[in-house]
């Protein structure tokens, strides 16, 4: 129940810190886009206000001949144009007019040297600055809100005079509904993308935390299986003492006896510890620590003599095939390499019935040599070939443990293969035997 508590807190802390931390990204991310948005969007407008004031101003300078003065050839580039002081006409002389202007988003204002009105054209919005300023854009604002951009230009004669200025303004009001729109489509799909961010971190901090959590669930299991295995001969070493103390008198051979059992049960204990370091030491270490040419021809014979005796009391044939004409060496521990081979070979012959036999073939395929050792022994069921390196786990465990083995062979083996830059695969039958074969990188 803590387990569980603890690793159910330890996701929703993941999650909240995934969510917060994609959560600002996009949120930024967001206001970036916005902004690039409008900046894009204005510069657009700024060229386009540009772009028109300039070829009127330009239209304009070829006509006008006298300071404050219009002459009626500028109706032919504003033919709505209204002077101040005169009454505006209702119908439009046919002329050259700028197209921009007559779209209704434009206004132009004419102003003499004196910064007063002389004429209008296009649009008039009301309650807006009449006089000239000293920049030449300037931001306004009517009394509906509705916000315009403006440029000021100098205007001159067509013999260089100074003749006024040129006001030339937009209406922004297409700008800020597009602006707006994509404002709130920001504030309203950030909530939501939070949202999906949450439940991703959600599902990313499971992931996440699921090697963590069989991790965890590895080292209990050792545990268990650790505490299992010291217990079984810390109990007999215990019954063993229990029952000497309780005769009357304990003669030599009830002595005898009794040391015995307490001899053997401690050389128990003392094979698992060390397999137990061995294990940790090799996974541990990222190469080997003594790298040398290791000759697997004369380590495989080595291997077959120390465990002739085991398989002769066993009545298992043990052999080795030789199938290279060439000795095969690589590199690495020799000891750990013996190691591996005579876990595998021995392993081998405990799961091998009385008239079986147990092959050891060393061949080469490049780029490794692969050892094959075939036993014809009970074999190992599908579902237990993923689980046979585990720690502890046995394939029969009254027949291992009857023999003494501590389950930790197999694990041994597979860390000193890796260790070497090599892997073991294995091919079995249930009842027809096994084959464990060792791949290892040339010298």
């Amino acid at each position: 129940m803590y387990r569980d508590r603890l690793f159910g807190k330890t996701r929703v802390q993941l999650t909240l810190w995934y969510t917060a931390a994609m959560g600002l990204i996009l949120s930024a991310c967001g206001f970036g886009a916005y902004e690039a948005i409008a900046h894009a969007h204005r510069v657009t407008l700024d060229r386009e206000i540009e772009s028109v004031a300039g070829t009127l101003h330009d239209s304009l300078e070829l006509v006008l001949q006298k300071p404050g003065h219009l002459e009626p050839e500028v109706r032919r580039f504003l033919p709505d144009l209204c002077e101040v002081d005169r009454p505006c006409d209702d119908g439009i002389p046919p002329g050259h007019a700028l197209g921009a202007i007559q779209q209704g988003r434009y206004y132009v204002r004419l102003l003499d040297r004196s910064h007063r009105v002389v004429a209008i054209s296009g649009m008039q919005p009301t309650h807006l600055p009449l006089t000239a300023k000293s920049a030449s854009w300037q931001l306004f604002t009517d009394i509906n809100g509705t916000r315009y951009r403006q440029i000021s230009i100098d205007l001159h004669t067509n013999t260089l005079q100074n003749w006024g200025y040129l006001h030339l303004g937009r209406s922004l009001q297409e700008f800020d509904n597009y602006i707006a729109t994509v404002r709130w489509v920001l504030l309203l799909g950030l909530p939501v993308a939070w949202l999906g961010v949450g439940g991703a971190s959600w599902g990313l901090a499971g992931l996440a935390m699921r090697p963590i959590y069989r991790s965890y669930n590895q080292i209990q299991q050792f545990t268990a299986d650790a505490a299992h295995e010291l217990r079984t001969p810390l109990a007999a070493i215990q019954a063993t003492i229990e029952s000497t103390l309780r005769l009357p008198h304990i003669g030599e051979t009830e002595a005898q006896t009794t040391l015995q059992t307490l001899e053997r049960q401690n050389r128990r204990l003392a094979k698992l510890v060390k397999d137990l370091l061995l294990l940790s030491r090799t996974e541990r270490q990222t190469a080997p620590t003594q790298p040398q040419p290791c000759c697997l021809d004369d380590l495989l014979n080595d291997v077959e003599e120390e465990l002739a005796a085991l398989a002769l009391q066993a009545k298992v044939n043990l052999k080795v095939e030789k199938r290279v004409r060439q000795p095969i060496e690589v590199m690495g521990d020799e000891a750990q390499l013996y190691r591996m081979v005579y876990n595998l070979v021995s392993n081998a012959i405990d799961y091998t019935p009385p008239g079986g036999e147990v092959a050891i073939a060393l061949e080469k395929e490049s780029p490794y040599a692969a050892i094959r050792v075939r036993d014809t022994g009970i074999g190992i069921a599908e579902e237990d070939r993923s689980r046979i390196f585990d720690r502890f786990y046995r394939v029969d465990a009254h027949r291992s443990r009857h023999q003494g083995g501590s389950g930790l062979g197999l694990p041994i083996s597979r860390a000193i293969a890796r260790l070497h830059n090599g892997k073991i695969e294995v091919e079995s039958e249930v009842g027809r035997g096994s084959t464990f074969t060792v791949y290892l990188p040339l010298r």
